[in-house]
């Protein structure tokens, strides 16, 4: 059988009450357990067992390397329902000065963020399959600046996203 989802992700932070207060107030994750220097998170909606796991380095952990001087993971990407929450996401990020860019990848609209640490993350939505064009098949060849009133008139602001590509129809 193979492999058809990612079922969560684990961080390495400095300060763990600090991450968890953030992934509360950015993205709406919950705390579903913890203990002393750790905790596991569950998306909102979210049907696993936890969704991030955060484990405490301590305040003297260096800066991740990855991308700068090392191999390693660039971001984790979170998917959304709606245009609408990607907007509301976009303005929580940004209000807490975490947001650092956002894109039109065509069939997905992405933003894109760091933690507390300088961990960075997205937050997407795909455009479902019954909305998919060959124009936006073939639009993920460029990367443009992401528009989301234009995205929103274009797909409606409430149109379930994902369905039929990473959601079953």
């Amino acid at each position: 059988m193979p492999v058809h989802r990612l079922n969560h992700a684990v961080l390495y932070v400095r300060d763990v009450e600090r991450s968890v207060a953030f992934y509360r107030e950015a993205l709406g994750f919950e705390v579903v357990m913890g203990m002393r220097g750790a905790a596991f998170l569950q998306a909102p909606g979210s049907t696993n067992d936890h969704d991030l796991g955060l484990f405490e380095l301590g305040e003297n952990a260096a800066p991740s390397p990855a991308g700068r001087t090392s191999v390693g993971l660039y971001h984790l990407a979170w998917e959304v329902d709606t245009l609408d929450e990607l907007e509301r996401i976009a303005a929580k990020l940004a209000e807490l000065g975490a947001l650092v860019g956002s894109s039109d990848h065509s069939t997905t609209k992405a933003l894109y963020a760091r933690d507390p640490d300088g961990l960075e993350f997205e937050v997407s939505w795909l455009v479902p399959a019954s909305l998919l064009t060959d124009e936006t098949l073939a639009g993920r060849a460029t990367i443009r600046p992401l528009d989301l009133s234009a995205d929103k008139e274009r797909y409606g602001a409430r149109t379930r996203g994902g369905v039929g590509v990473s959601i079953p129809a």
